[in-house]
């Protein structure tokens, strides 16, 4: 009786396995694969339809700039006009504005990865007789803010009539000097890069 010889055999499983690879690609693992985190999509835009008008007195629109993905962006706001047109001074229009930036964004923008600096109270008021024309006194000191605040508040006011001869003129509630800030395209790509004005001369020296 001959006796067959088992070398040289492929093992059972083997074959198997072969063809399940070749004839229907490899299988999925059952083991979680850790991809990292989902890319993280900041569009800071804010749809026309989610500003919300303030009831009551007669709303208009305005600009204000937030912080978004580290540089400023303007949204649109609206604020309420005085019921008494006589009452709406040059102060009183950019506190309004002030008043906007103190806010927490509402949740359209804060969904779309707006935030603000500016920290609240902030007050301003009108000029002393020794200030420049056009000046506005906070009640805080502006070299004193953070720079993405300052950023915010002076690239805000720019765009309003408290803007001087393409300059905001801002002053503290001490003796010194006022001095005049700007927006340049540099401060809005990188709002902590804003720095303090040198101080202007007493129109009265």
């Amino acid at each position: 009786m001959t006796r067959r010889s088992n070398r040289g055999a492929v093992p059972a499983a083997l074959v198997l396995a072969g063809l399940a690879l070749a004839g229907c690609g490899i299988r999925p693992t059952q083991i979680p694969v850790d991809a990292g985190p989902a890319p993280s999509r900041v569009p800071c835009e804010v749809s026309s339809a989610d500003v919300v008008p303030q009831a009551g007195r007669t709303a208009v629109p305005v600009q204000v700039y937030l912080v978004c993905a580290s540089q400023l962006v303007a949204v649109d706001r609206t604020v309420a006009t005085p019921e008494d047109k006589a009452a709406s001074s040059r102060v009183g229009e950019a506190q309004a504005l002030v008043d906007q930036l103190q806010q927490q964004p509402p949740p359209a923008e804060h969904e779309a990865g707006f935030v603000t600096w500016v920290r609240g109270p902030l007050v301003l008021g009108d000029a002393r007789d020794d200030d420049p024309a056009g000046t506005l006194r906070l009640n805080r000191q502006p070299e004193d803010l953070p720079a993405e605040a300052l950023a915010q508040l002076v690239c805000t006011l720019m765009e309003s009539r408290a803007a001087t001869d393409g300059a905001v003129l801002l002053g503290g509630p001490g003796d010194g000097a006022p001095r005049a800030y700007t927006c340049p395209a540099s401060v809005k790509d990188r709002p902590e890069s804003m720095q303090p004005a040198p101080a202007l001369p007493s129109p009265m020296s």
